[in-house]
């Protein structure tokens, strides 16, 4: 009887707090209520730490090779695009930077704006392909805790972003992240060729500084909310939700950056002998 009422007075609380949200993206892929997204995500957290690594423990790591070419230059075009399109409805045609509100017209404008949000949310399902990868592969020590937390919390928050405020100041830390994934995804693209391009990937470890300095900007331009007199957005939540976002990552990847940079163990390995070998004159060094 007491659950009864429990999951009545719940679904009574979601009725009248889905009310409120954007009735053009409702009818959209995922959209209909947080329930597949959710089923999907805890799917994907249950495979890649547990199932995943059960099912490869006695198997040879899976070739893909051209599997990961074809996927990353993929991501790259999808990227591409999603860039395109959030300057074209928005971030170059008309947003100032500072205090841009939701569009919730049914505008070619704020249409194009809201459909480019939901092309970002979508794309969180796709990037989940690394970690699966990563477990096929058996890189079992590239699936991190920062790694599957991304990979999970994105698309999730993601998901009432596109149904309550699709579009405005919210939704420039997106653009960026399409930006660093252009750069991020061409690596991993060039790395999957094989051998014979490992020289040109000594940019490795720039690619993290990348990462950092988008939390940077990201943590930066959401702050001026917090700065201004008068800014009518209409679910603040979100602007807090996306500051919280920027320190966390920040401060997670200065930590990947400090475990896997400091002693060379991520390094491209062109470039591992050479911080070997500066290691062991350091230490020959201090000997003397």
């Amino acid at each position: 009887m007491a659950f009864r009422e429990f999951t009545s007075t719940a679904a009574q609380l979601y009725d009248n707090w889905i009310k409120d949200a954007d009735p053009r993206t409702k009818d959209w892929l995922l959209m209909s209520s947080p329930l597949p997204q959710t089923v999907i995500i805890v799917f994907y957290i249950y495979f890649v730490m547990s199932l995943g690594p059960r099912l490869m423990e006695n198997r040879k790591p899976f070739d893909l090779k051209r599997v990961l070419v074809i996927y990353n230059f993929s991501v790259v075009a999808y990227s591409l695009y999603m860039c395109y399109e959030f300057v074209m409805s928005g971030w170059g045609t008309g947003y100032s930077f500072s205090c841009d509100l939701v569009d919730y017209t049914r505008s070619p404008k704020a249409m194009r704006m809201a459909w480019t949000c939901w092309l970002y949310y979508f794309s969180k399902f796709i990037e989940m392909l690394d970690t699966i990868f990563f477990v096929l592969r058996k890189k079992h020590n590239q699936v991190t805790f920062l790694h599957v937390y991304h990979h999970s919390i994105m698309p999730f928050t993601w998901w009432f972003g596109v149904r309550f405020s699709p579009g405005g100041l919210g939704t420039f830390h997106a653009l960026l992240n399409c930006i660093v994934h252009v750069i991020m995804y061409t690596y991993y693209g060039l790395s999957a060729l094989g051998p014979t391009y490992q020289k040109f990937l000594w940019w490795k470890k720039h690619l993290t500084s990348v990462q950092l300095i988008q939390f940077v900007i990201i943590t930066c331009h959401i702050s001026q909310y917090f700065l201004m007199k008068d800014c009518p957005y209409l679910y603040p939540i979100f602007i807090y939700i996306i500051a919280l976002y920027g320190i966390i990552f920040l401060f997670l990847f200065l930590n990947f950056w400090y475990h896997a940079y400091t002693k060379g163990k991520r390094l491209p390995k062109v470039l591992q002998n050479t911080t070997v070998q500066q290691n062991n004159n350091d230490i020959h060094h201090k000997k003397d």
